[in-house]
């Protein structure tokens, strides 16, 4: 599914509730996130949706290396030869972005969440079971200027992986979350803003502490991993949060 201006110059890809966005401005475009490897077919049908070249893009940037957000990654590095950027302490995940331990066991979980069964089956059929990880990346710093369209400033919150970071568009007033903050968990079917499940997180009280980050960096709009985007600001998605809390 393609979704056209969700924020001030931000396009968006979904499947499989699975989410990727553009970012837009005079100097190209910047993907942010790779989703799942059957999404690329929808990427360039966006590009020509609003009247852009795959030469117009100059980045990924990846909010995290797990599977779900690095599935076409390599694809677009050797085929449009798309430079790939990574939080320097999440450079190896994406290398292998399979390889991590969460909190729980991530396959025993979604049995008692059965919501979450079609969902994870969806993904599944997208491709997340044969993800190729990205080796060749760029690495970028917490608090760091991204030199790419946009120049999204990338936000380090620990908790999800070691180097998961939101990036921040404060001309726009748009957090791009990633799987920090999310408005539909994949292992629970749950809707409306809150961390991703134990199932697939390394630490989920780190997690909800990074949130705090919202606090100093408020943002009208939040575009996350999964889930719809949330327009009601940032304070009332740090309530709905917290009174989640951690699962």
């Amino acid at each position: 599914m393609l979704r056209f201006n969700v924020a001030e110059g931000i396009q968006s890809i979904t499947r499989a509730h699975v989410n990727c966005y553009l970012i837009e401005d005079d100097e190209g475009i910047t993907v942010v996130d790779a989703g799942l490897p059957r999404m690329w077919p929808e990427l360039s049908e966006a590009l020509e949706k609003i009247g852009r070249t795959s030469y117009e893009v100059k980045a990924l940037i990846l909010t995290h290396g797990h599977f779900d957000h690095v599935g076409f990654a390599v694809r677009m590095q050797r085929e449009w030869q798309t430079p790939v950027y990574v939080h320097q302490d999440d450079a190896s995940l994406a290398a292998h972005p399979y390889r991590y331990t969460p909190q729980r066991n991530r396959v025993v979980y979604p049995l008692f969440h059965p919501r979450s069964l079609p969902i994870i089956g969806g993904m599944a059929a997208a491709g997340a079971l044969g993800v190729k990880g990205v080796s060749e990346t760029r690495r970028f710093s917490s608090n760091e200027v991204v030199p790419v369209p946009g120049r999204p400033v990338a936000l380090h919150t620990p908790g999800h992986t070691r180097g998961h970071c939101m990036f921040h568009l404060p001309d726009r007033g748009v957090m791009l979350t990633g799987d920090a903050l999310v408005t539909l968990d994949p292992y629970t079917g749950q809707v409306g803003p809150q961390i991703v499940a134990s199932a697939a997180t390394q630490n989920t009280r780190e997690t909800m502490d990074s949130l705090r980050i919202l606090d100093e960096q408020a943002s009208n709009i939040l575009l996350p991993g999964h889930g719809e985007p949330w327009r009601q600001g940032t304070e009332a998605a740090l309530r709905h949060a917290e009174a989640v809390g951690e699962h």
